[in-house]
């Protein structure tokens, strides 16, 4: 690359094949960038004559301690609450947030994490999206620290570590509760088929079952309300025999609590349910509704300390943290809660 003018941070950039982010963390000296990705952008400087300007970069250090939230799908209260967190623990810590909804489509989330690339963010928190996606690897040319938040979709935990509650604790809590409060037949309803984090929140219902020599029941499907109204019915129509529920998210359980009324169907004697999540509004419906607390204000206060530490200080957090959980019973399961 040949470079007739005074070269510029891009210049160096596009010789060392990485983002201009990239590069301003080696001239910051950031303990988060690779050595391996120092010694490139380094030589790459020292190719095309790049000489630092330090006073003009002072000038652009507005966006020093500005952090990359990219968020699923905020319309999910669940979300809506740990973004919320997340983002006054950061800014206790001197951090301010970008944050970005990308509605579970791989290419929004693709081209938002560029964006805030290209913008300087110190580091990334993903509750990434699933499907076909070069985001982690954008994140890994970038050289700058990603975290990954409830769910995961890229197995490089040594680069991008997850931070997830502990969801199999959490259903077989869930499952044990129902059985002791006289279930027979239980069904799982809910969640993406196939995705991981469904599969993960069955496991706990899954062995449960075993355990008691009980057949599961299973109807995946879309994590909304609209799913759980209808599959209230469905289970009434299809599935008589099942009396109780462990719904993969509280939205599902809310649906749930819909969809039984409308068919005349009494919601904690007649009909036991257990939502996951344990969102703020689960507390004041009729009937209350059971479900496995996460602690999403904590969740987000950890993960801010997680990403803080691991810019501040260079501590990279373990490839796995699970966050532990507890079930939080109420009318929907036990009518004497």
């Amino acid at each position: 690359m040949t470079v007739t003018r005074r070269p510029t941070i891009i210049d160096v950039a596009k010789q060392a094949g990485v983002s201009k982010s990239t590069v301003s963390l080696v001239l910051q000296n950031s303990p988060s960038v690779r050595e391996e990705t120092r010694q490139q952008v380094r030589a790459a400087m020292a190719q095309i004559g790049y000489v630092y300007n330090r006073s003009a970069a002072n000038m652009r250090s507005s966006n020093a301690g500005l952090i990359g939230l990219v968020i699923n799908d905020l319309r999910n209260p669940f979300f809506t609450e740990f973004a919320t967190s997340l983002q006054m623990a950061l800014s206790e810590r001197g951090y301010s947030a970008v944050m970005a909804n990308t509605d579970e489509k791989s290419e929004l989330q693709e081209q938002v994490v560029s964006a805030m690339i290209e913008h300087g963010v110190s580091a990334l928190i993903l509750c990434p999206t699933y499907g076909p996606s070069s985001t982690f690897d954008a994140i890994a040319r970038a050289g700058i620290p990603a975290l990954q938040m409830l769910r995961w979709v890229d197995e490089r935990f040594d680069l991008f570590p997850l931070s997830a509650p502990d969801y199999i604790a959490g259903s077989r809590a869930a499952t044990e509760h129902l059985i002791r409060m006289g279930a027979h037949r239980i069904a799982f309803v809910g969640g993406p088929e196939g995705r991981t984090v469904t599969e993960e929140r069955k496991v706990g219902y899954l062995d449960v079952l075993r355990e008691h020599d009980m057949q599961p029941c299973v109807l995946t499907g879309r994590s909304v309300r609209a799913f759980g109204r209808d599959a209230a019915k469905t289970l009434a129509n299809e599935h008589p025999a099942v009396d109780a529920a462990l719904c993969f998210n509280d939205l599902v359980a809310l649906g749930m609590l819909s969809g039984c009324y409308e068919i005349g169907r009494n919601v904690g004697t007649d009909f036991r349910i257990v939502g996951i999540d344990d969102i703020e509004e689960v507390a004041q419906t009729f009937p209350a509704l059971s479900s496995v607390s996460c602690d999403i204000a904590a969740i987000g206060q950890q993960a801010a300390r997680t990403v803080v530490d691991w810019l501040e200080d260079g501590k990279t957090p373990p490839p796995e943290t699970r966050t532990p959980v507890n079930l939080v019973v109420r009318a929907s399961s036990n009518p004497d809660a």
